[in-house]
């Protein structure tokens, strides 16, 4: 077998998983699609619900320092597992090359948090520096063999076309929110489509802005609406139908609130923030009606971590912590013991008998 333990995903949960693994004596090999580890991290300016971390970008660097350190874990970047095929002694892993693609540069927005000096416009910023990422090359098709694996693939944005309370969006070029420049929705009004979690860090990471901000969400997504409620520059619309006008500039959108009343939103641009889908590979991952992966439906040697778990539960530290739970399910199975976690019986299919000792 090419390792004892592989990992899918090299964000949070996977990056954790890998560092697990190591701690109890598991070698692993950790696949990533992009070009650099914790991608999605880097792009997030504030966090204010991870200990010991201010930026999204330094939580990624410190990610990365730890991985470079972690011997027993391999990291291979630009590959996509594409299938995952469970066994009763292994399981395999196709993987496909990835295009090339630049690498996500940390960015700084502000760090206006707990006892961080916000970075003034003219202060300069010493970039946070990564470990250089080292890129493999993969053949088309290639296989891997390991006694388990953990996936943890993540989440990817819903587009307009999946909102079925959105209409008049075919053609229409709709930015996502955290991709918005600051200084490009400063002092302006801005129409957001959906009240998903990059609103509140838009708002966390630059309280200066003066933008009106005009959240028009459906009602199943209410829970995600409470970090920025109490937000003054936010108007919060709940919505049955949202239907885009012709025009472009500015923007305009009939509505249907959940009430009943009819409206007219007008904006002077539109981001969309309407959430995610998981995203696992095919086989033998096996999902619930919405998608999402749930670790006590898994086959005995696949272990789910991360946002594709749940739709709840997409927060980083849950992330970290899943990740390390589900390689301790894949050290304990190994061990003959019961996991806690995981898709099968407590018992392992052809593996060594239990240690008395309880593991590690």
């Amino acid at each position: 077998m090419d390792t004892d333990l592989l990992i899918i995903g090299g964000g949070p949960a996977g990056c954790a998983a890998a560092v697990m693994a190591a701690s109890v004596g598991m070698r692993s090999v950790l696949i990533e699609a992009d070009d650099a580890l914790c991608g999605a991290l880097r792009r997030i300016p504030v966090v204010s619900n991870v200990l010991g971390a201010a930026s999204g970008p330094d939580l990624a660097a410190t990610i990365e320092a730890d991985l470079a350190r972690c011997d027993l874990c391999r990291v291979e970047l630009g590959g996509r597992a594409t299938l995952v095929e469970g066994f009763d002694d292994r399981v395999e892993v196709t993987v496909e090359p990835v295009e090339s693609v630049e690498p996500v540069e940390p960015v700084r927005l502000g760090e206006p948090v707990g006892s961080v000096k916000p970075v003034a416009p003219t202060e300069p910023v010493e970039p946070v520096k990564p470990v250089e990422p080292v890129r493999s090359a993969w053949a088309r098709g290639s296989r891997l063999t390991a006694r388990y694996v953990v996936v943890a693939t993540g989440v990817g944005p819903l587009g307009p076309e999946e909102a079925g309370w959105l209409g008049g969006v075919a053609g229409r070029a709709l930015p996502p929110l955290w991709a918005a420049d600051p200084a490009a929705i400063d002092d302006r009004t801005v129409l957001v489509l959906g009240a998903d979690r990059p609103l509140g860090t838009v708002a966390r990471a630059h309280p200066e802005l003066r933008t009106r901000f005009v959240v028009a969400y459906p009602p199943e997504d209410v829970y995600k609406t409470e970090e920025i409620r109490r937000d003054a520059r936010v108007e919060l619309v709940a919505v049955r139908r949202l239907e885009f006008g012709s025009g472009s500039a500015p923007v305009t959108a009939e509505i249907r609130t959940v009430e009943g009343e009819r409206r007219t939103l007008t904006a002077d641009l539109a981001f969309l923030n309407l959430g995610s889908a998981p995203a696992p590979p095919a086989g033998a991952v096996v999902t619930d009606r919405s998608g999402y992966c749930p670790p006590g439906r898994q086959h005995p040697r696949v272990f789910t971590a991360g946002d594709l778990r749940s739709a709840r539960f997409q927060r980083i530290a849950t992330a970290m912590g899943s990740g390390g739970e589900a390689a301790l399910g894949a050290y304990y199975a190994s061990r003959g013991l019961p996991t806690g976690t995981g898709g099968g019986p407590s018992t392992e299919v052809g593996g060594p008998p239990p240690d008395p000792a309880g593991g590690g």
